[in-house]
């Protein structure tokens, strides 16, 4: 019997390629056998595969890079929506072009990404959708309001779509990381907020991009195949720390 962990000849797209999470993403499947397709600003790609420069945020960019996959290689099995930017700023100070501009991408290209794929996928009987949320949507953090909201909105739209698509032999579900080093967070990581996720996360560490391509590449995995509408908490344990140093009796 094959592997149920198997994904030799699996076509895969995953935005945001060209850095951080989505380069470790593809990395890790077209490393367990995938074809790995990709869209990024600058169209990079850390594997052979069909790689394009575009917005996640422009739907026809998202619809032209799913149906030239499917034309290529006959379908898609597997989309990972990822492509993502940060923005730290307190909400009242938020401006409303901020606030359009970081859901363009963070939000409405998931939407994007997950019906270019749910309308291939249907038609198939079959495939998997992952979408990377945040652990920030569950543990709060001061100045992500635009994008904690975006996090929030797509974990609600991972659980609909589970809904919706299970008929069709689909699953949708969702990896939420922690701290995680990436050149999107370079900035906003000092060396004071470093310091505080060390001392935070029970597993003593702030977490690599392999480490939630790992928890992706399960999900769409056979080895997933009765898990949909999931949130897969990729965090070292920090959402779960409630420690405050109480005396011991």
């Amino acid at each position: 019997m094959a592997s149920p962990y198997d994904l030799t000849g699996r076509r895969v797209v995953v935005t945001g390629t060209s850095s951080g999470i989505g380069e470790a993403v593809a990395s890790a499947f077209a490393g367990a056998g995938a074809r790995v397709a990709g869209i990024s600003l600058d169209g990079g790609g850390p594997v052979d595969g069909i790689f394009v420069a575009g917005d996640t945020g422009d739907p026809d960019a998202v619809e032209s890079l799913a149906e030239r996959v499917a034309t290529a290689w006959g379908g898609i099995d597997v989309w990972v929506n990822n492509a993502a930017r940060l923005l730290v700023k307190p909400a009242v100070e938020t401006s409303d072009d901020d606030w359009h501009d970081l859901l363009r991408g963070n939000l409405h290209g998931y939407f994007y990404g997950c019906r270019a794929a749910a309308r291939r996928m249907i038609a198939a009987g079959s495939g998997s959708i992952v979408n990377v949320t945040s652990a920030a949507r569950i543990q709060a953090v001061p100045g992500l309001a635009a994008y904690s909201a975006a996090k929030g909105a797509i974990e609600a739209l991972t659980k609909t779509l589970a809904l919706e698509l299970a008929p069709h032999g689909v699953t949708v579900n969702a990896v939420a990381p922690g701290a995680t080093d990436t050149q999107m967070n370079a900035r906003a990581y000092t060396a004071e907020v470093r310091r505080t996720y060390e001392e935070r996360i029970p597993l003593g560490r702030i977490g690599t991009a392999e480490d939630i391509a790992g928890a992706v590449l399960f999900l769409a995995t056979d080895a997933a195949r009765y898990v949909t509408g999931h949130e897969l908490v990729v965090d070292g344990g920090l959402t779960i720390n409630g420690a405050v140093g109480h005396a011991e009796d």
